[in-house]
């Protein structure tokens, strides 16, 4: 798996830049697990079904029911397999990458329907300064402040309540 290729390749095809680090490659050196999980299943299957069939043809011949004639074949039949042809070859390549894209896919998804941008910074609102009348007042309230904390309780508590009127 060479991850400059595919990145090259992802950038080309779709025009998104993914990072080295990216989690997308996790997911590929995975599907590239299961598939050689998958095929070495297959071989094992293919081994055992081959041995199976070689017995039967050797229980057959010892029991007379098929000649050794029957069996022989000619040396063209013999000849090694051919390694797979580049048809083949090239269609179990666009399967896994249609695999590895569909999981790039399914991630970017996730991520963009999971990220949530940090929020902003708050707006600074600059004061503006009092007027002169704003200011006079402030200082009024002050002294009204000042002189209400000096009376006694009962007079306290009549102006309190005079305050939560409407």
């Amino acid at each position: 798996m060479d991850q400059q290729k595919l990145r090259t390749l992802v950038f080309e095809k779709t025009g998104v830049r993914i990072d080295i680090d990216d989690p997308i490659f996790a997911l590929v050196a995975l599907n590239e697990a299961v598939l050689a999980e998958a095929v070495e299943r297959h071989v094992e299957l293919l081994d055992d079904a081959t041995a199976d069939l070689a017995d039967q043809v050797q229980a057959l011949q010892e029991s007379g029911h098929l000649s050794h004639a029957a069996v022989v074949r000619p040396a063209a039949l013999l000849a090694p397999v051919p390694p797979t042809p580049p048809l083949q070859e090239r269609r179990l390549i666009a399967i896994a990458g249609g695999a590895a894209l569909l999981c790039a896919f399914v991630v970017l998804a996730g991520q963009a329907l999971l990220f949530r941008p940090a929020p902003g910074a708050a707006p600074v609102i600059a004061a503006k300064e009092l007027t002169p009348e704003q200011s006079a007042a402030l200082r009024h309230g002050e002294k009204l402040a000042t002189a209400v904390s000096k009376l006694d309780a009962k007079t306290r508590a009549a102006i309190a309540a005079e305050m939560q009127k409407p």
